[in-house]
């Protein structure tokens, strides 16, 4: 779990296309922070800080300070340039202490599997629900060790602390394999051969 990522935010009093580019060209992000029945708050966040905290980790839990004061929040959707992949827009909502949130976790592999097998993620994410203070950078999943054949589901992955995996515990997550050749593979490793031999053949009779 990462540290709190501490914003400046400023309130916004111009809306709409032109005034989101005009805060873009001043090296801010148009952000709106909402949620447990409060106002809409309309915001600008400092470009540069919000894409180091936001770059990692995306469920980074945010500390904004907005006119002095502090709010806890996290990032709920983020919008990003197709090509620069600089950050367009920040959806942002509200979190209290001691309330949980439902978010989506990359799956991170650990360890090696036996030796001349692969390893293939069926998937590369979870949605966990988790306390909003412990949100997990990742779900590590460990294959040490593990034989050709073997399969971790859902059930199989330790629970990150307070949390619960909202996905069909039966879902595959990892599965573990021997690389097979196929017998187009082995036609053309022997064509290649004979074809090296032949090669090999006429220069020795030059």
């Amino acid at each position: 779990m990462a540290d709190n990522q501490t914003l400046t935010a400023t309130t916004r009093t111009e809306f709409g296309k032109g005034a989101a580019r005009r805060t873009r060209r001043a090296n801010l992000i148009p952000a709106v922070l909402y949620g447990h029945g409060e106002a809409p708050q309309h915001l600008a966040l400092e470009s540069h800080a919000t894409f180091l905290a936001l770059k990692d980790n995306p469920n980074a839990l945010l500390t904004l300070v907005i006119d002095g004061k502090e709010q806890t929040a996290l990032a709920k959707d983020i919008q990003r340039d197709p090509v620069r992949r600089t950050i367009d827009h920040v959806d942002l909502v509200i979190v209290r202490k001691g309330e949980k949130v439902t978010v989506e976790v990359p799956v991170h592999v650990v360890g090696e599997s036996a030796p001349g097998t692969i390893h293939q993620v069926e998937l590369q994410h979870l949605t966990v629900t988790v306390p909003a203070t412990s949100i997990p950078e990742v779900v590590e999943v460990s294959i040490e060790g593990l034989e050709d054949g073997a399969i971790l589901r859902v059930s199989d992955i330790p629970r990150p602390e307070g949390a619960t995996i909202d996905v069909d515990p039966e879902h595959e997550v990892v599965i573990v394999s021997t690389p097979r050749v196929s017998a187009d593979d082995l036609a053309a490793d022997e064509a290649s051969a004979e074809a090296g031999a032949s090669a090999g053949a006429d220069s020795t009779e030059d």
